[in-house]
């Protein structure tokens, strides 16, 4: 494993910008997640980094060492994307052992047989081993996948959306097994994703990107709290946080424009009057849908609660956030 890091990474396509002036360093042993939408440049780091891009300007360090004009081969790392991958006449123990037949590579055959024992061993598919690839369920399949990247050791693993295919069951398994492979293995990964959960429930760190820029960077809980921006705030939470005219509450610092109100940071009790237009029963929770001056708001109660739907409450915030007409932070 290495450390990697990025700087003043840009990188456009004809007109759009895929990255822009992008500088983060994942260390040794850190599972750091990229969170952002459908064209943030999610995809187009990992590319960075593997050599299949190479960027307009900027720099791009692998264990000390500038690599931009190295190939992907030189480079030493393993990507996994969201789609299989697997050659379906092989075995799975063949599967795995196809990256490890590189010329590149050269591995003996007893090397190769205990790597492969091992990850199969990690990824409890040992039995599994002697199945084709076309008898397995789609998340043995995806174990199969990381599989392929796991046996080869690189210096990073890259991971493009792996779980997104997978329905909601096996996505919420294969969290799990995924960051206890990289807690055993020691790896470092960088892993891209749009869901807000698989970011704050793996992470060492967190970056959110937004249309080629990196907003923040830092460990999940800190992202949470302190947003360093109205977007960064919606990217993390569910649901999502509530923002509102300041007005509405008054007491705002000097320059803010709008007040973020995460549901739990919504006191009820006292403050302003609104009704509750919607209550949703979750078991642990209830999730109420608020109308406050032209405005929805969702907030959180205990599953003992006598509120109905019609009924006016009052509620006032509690640890807001301020930002300001453009959507920053307002300290």
């Amino acid at each position: 494993m290495a450390d990697v890091e990025l700087r003043n990474i840009t990188k456009s396509f004809d007109k759009d910008i895929g990255l822009e002036k992008v500088s983060l360093k994942i260390n040794d042993g850190e599972f750091v997640v990229l969170l952002g939408p459908t064209g943030a440049g999610k995809t187009t780091t990992l590319r960075l980094i593997a050599g299949l891009e190479k960027p307009d300007s900027g720099e791009i360090w692998i264990d000390g060492r500038n690599v931009v004009n190295d190939s992907p081969a030189q480079r030493d790392v393993a990507m996994v994307f969201q789609q299989y991958s697997l050659y379906p006449h092989l075995t799975v123990r063949e599967n795995l052992e196809f990256p490890l037949k590189s010329p590149i590579l050269k591995t003996p055959v007893d090397v190769m047989k205990r790597k492969v024992n091992d990850v199969a061993e990690v990824l409890r598919i040992s039995h599994k081993l002697d199945n084709k690839a076309t008898e397995l369920s789609g998340g043995e399949m995806q174990r199969v996948s990381m599989g392929r990247a796991l046996v080869r050791n690189p210096r990073i693993y890259l991971m493009d959306e792996p779980l997104s295919s997978l329905d909601a069951k096996l996505r919420s398994e294969l969290r799990i097994e995924l960051k206890r492979i990289q807690a055993e293995l020691g790896a470092t990964i960088l892993y891209v994703t749009h869901d807000q959960i698989e970011a704050m429930t793996m992470a060492t760190q967190i970056g959110v990107l937004n249309n080629g820029r990196l907003e923040q960077f830092g460990p999940p809980r800190e992202i949470y709290e302190n947003p360093s921006s109205q977007y960064v705030a919606t990217r993390l939470g569910s649901p999502r946080i509530n923002t509102l005219p300041v007005s509405i509450f008054g007491g705002a610092p000097a320059g803010s424009a709008l007040i973020g109100l995460r549901p739990e940071h919504i006191h009820i009790g006292s403050g302003q009057d609104c009704q509750v237009t919607r209550i949703e029963h979750l078991g642990d929770q209830i999730r109420l849908h608020l109308r406050l001056a032209g405005h929805n708001i969702i907030t959180l109660t205990d599953t003992h609660t006598s509120i109905k739907v019609g009924d006016v409450i009052a509620i006032q915030p509690n640890n807001p956030i301020f930002f300001d007409a453009n959507g920053s932070r307002v300290v």
